[in-house]
């Protein structure tokens, strides 16, 4: 039987080999011993991912390698102006939405409206691989119409889109993955890759901290702008995770509450 090779399937697939290789791999070297149940979390966190997809699927009129395609017939944006090999407007495409992101991820925190959908991001009381994929619906509305909107202003190349969402997802799971990394490793790829030891700064209580290490994919971003911080106050084993205010495991980590979260007051 023939497989239709579509953005769809290609993401599927990428998805589900990159999950699978990163829960046997924090499996056999975990970094944290887990605060709370993981079969309970994994059912909330992959609930979202499943209603999150669905929202998307049916609620998007076109797919964003859709609409690259329709923007490069028309000539729109930045990337469709200017003359450039299809390799080096791929590559500046996947950097260019990485940056976006990064901007997003900033503005998510900055701005409270923004940050009480974001908030069911980092409530979680533990981090691992489902914690990459674990967003509020709200926010992946949000998200997609921002991703929209920088793929036809930049007129980035279809091929760069499909690329760029396939890393983003692989390395979101990578990066809040419960994994031990050699020392020596985790210095070499933070040249070029957000390890999970350098995001999981980003998920610690401490407001001081949620507030640094924003990047999803590549770090140089946060090198860059002044928001990276190399290591925890505390160790990586002992610093607390979540949000201060979210401790209840049934506000942090079951999908009613997850999805009430955003409409409920912070406790002060």
């Amino acid at each position: 039987m023939e497989i239709a090779w579509n953005e769809s399937t290609v993401r599927v697939l990428c998805f589900l080999g990159a999950f699978a290789l990163l829960a046997l791999a924090e499996a056999l070297a975990p970094r944290r011993v887990l605060a709370v149940s993981k079969p309970r979390r994994w059912l909330s966190n992959l609930g979202l991912v499943a209603i999150n997809n669905l929202i998307v699927r049916l609620g998007a009129p076109i797919t964003l390698a859709g609409l690259a395609l329709v923007a490069e017939a028309r000539g729109w944006g930045l990337l469709n102006t200017l003359e450039l090999p299809a390799w080096l407007a791929v590559l500046l495409g996947v950097i260019l939405l990485d940056f976006v992101v990064y901007l997003q991820h900033v503005l998510f925190h900055a701005l409270p409206f923004l940050w009480r959908l974001h908030r069911v991001h980092h409530a979680d009381l533990d981090v691992d691989v489902t914690t990459g994929v674990r967003f509020h619906p709200l926010e992946i509305v949000l998200s997609f119409g921002i991703k929209m909107s920088a793929v036809v202003l930049l007129g980035v190349p279809a091929l760069a889109v499909v690329t760029f969402e396939i890393l983003l997802n692989a390395t979101s799971m990578f990066n809040h993955a419960n994994l031990k990394l050699p020392t020596w490793l985790d210095r070499v790829l933070r040249l070029f890759l957000v390890t999970p030891d350098m995001h999981r700064i980003h998920h610690s209580a401490d407001p001081r901290e949620t507030n640094t290490n924003f990047g999803f994919n590549l770090p140089w971003w946060d090198y860059l702008l002044g928001t990276y911080v190399a290591q925890p106050r505390v160790s990586h084993e002992q610093m607390t995770l979540g949000l201060a205010e979210v401790r209840d495991a049934k506000d942090a980590d079951a999908l009613p509450g997850m999805l009430a979260l955003p409409f409920v007051v912070p406790r002060k």
